[in-house]
């Protein structure tokens, strides 16, 4: 019985493995590269645009209004990441329709991945954003005994 793709060893060299999880992962990542190559190659800035741009310019625009809606003031600086985890979890999860694709997201490496990565742009974008001991300084707020509790809430 295979729970999750990580299962499946589609070849090993010593400690090395490529698994299910691993290909499927990088299939998608191919196939995302070359559809926003594809995508964004003639983008136009006039009055008239094609119908492919139109709904290119639906999804960003979604994905911002979700950031500000979140509480993001700044919607720019987040979309690249974000719009990025977003596009690759919705595919991941609508491919589940092809017969034999076992996608990436459900295996808890790949979602363990994918938390690391929040976990690592969380504080990256607080420090950049307030610099080092502005951002430190939110852990000590509305008062310094909410440091414990909020250095709990971010592990």
């Amino acid at each position: 019985m295979n729970l999750s793709s990580d299962q499946q060893i589609l070849w090993q060299h010593g400690y090395v493995k490529l698994n299910g999880t691993i290909l499927t992962t990088w299939i998608m990542m191919t196939l995302m590269s070359i559809g926003a190559r594809l995508l964004t190659r003639r983008l136009a800035t006039a009055k008239t645009i094609s119908r492919r741009q139109a709904a290119l310019e639906i999804v960003v625009t979604g994905i911002e209004q979700q950031i500000k809606e979140a509480g993001l003031g700044e919607p720019e600086q987040f979309l690249p990441f974000i719009g990025t985890l977003f596009l690759f979890i919705a595919l991941a999860n609508l491919a589940t329709g092809i017969p034999g694709f076992a996608p990436p997201t459900g295996s808890l490496s790949t979602t363990a991945a994918l938390a690391l990565c929040v976990f690592i742009a969380v504080p990256f974008f607080g420090i950049r954003k307030q610099g080092l001991k502005g951002y430190l300084r939110t852990y000590m707020q509305p008062t310094f005994i909410m440091l414990p509790f909020n250095i709990i809430s971010e592990l």
